[in-house]
């Protein structure tokens, strides 16, 4: 191995040391927030039934999602997302008349 890749794999340990003893901020944090998985299935007007029926949950999943026993995770979070920036478009493709 090269020294001064040797040298910066050292520093990084170093610094990562560092932060997690609270001796030094970290660069970079990333902060994920839950969905509003509850406040998104009213805006749709549906019921617990028909929003699971929807999303192709179960509604004991969907009621652990808006008690915040679990956190919708993969493509559910992500259809998620969707429903709460567009819901009519959701609607309308998702759950026909």
């Amino acid at each position: 191995m090269e020294k001064a890749l040797f040298d910066d794999l050292v520093l990084s340990l170093k610094q990562a040391k560092a932060i997690s003893k609270g001796e030094a901020p970290a660069s970079r944090r990333t902060v994920v927030t839950a969905p509003d998985v509850k406040g998104i299935r009213e805006a749709t007007g549906l019921s617990q039934t028909e929003f699971a029926s929807l999303l192709k949950v179960s509604p004991k999943t969907l009621q652990n999602w808006e008690q915040n026993r679990r956190t919708p995770t993969g493509p559910a979070a992500v259809l998620l997302k969707i429903v709460q920036a567009a819901p009519d478009v959701v609607m309308k493709t998702l759950h026909p008349s």
